[in-house]
């Protein structure tokens, strides 16, 4: 077996390749629920300014763009999105 193909077949390769699918999964779900955020504001005909797009597609938290996506569905304006519901 080459060196290369050793290389390959190691479980600390194999490990990183996992990982980088998880990381590339998990930026590919980010990615989506910002999309599906921006849709439903869209579908509902609410106007998105270039800065709520731009706050809604720099997020990396997943949970909080499923609480903004949750938020869109009700909302009136896209600056509901970040508004506290607790006053």
């Amino acid at each position: 077996m080459t060196t290369m193909q050793y290389f390959w077949r190691h479980p600390l390769a194999e490990q990183v390749r996992e990982q980088g699918l998880e990381q590339g999964l998990e930026k590919g779900r980010i990615r989506d629920r910002a999309e599906m955020t921006l849709n439903i504001l869209r579908w509902r005909g609410i106007d998105v300014p270039d800065r709520i797009r731009e706050r809604v597609e720099s997020c990396t938290d997943f949970d909080q763009l499923t609480v903004w996506s949750e938020r869109a569905v009700h909302a009136t304006t896209a600056d509901d999105l970040f508004a506290d519901p607790n006053g």
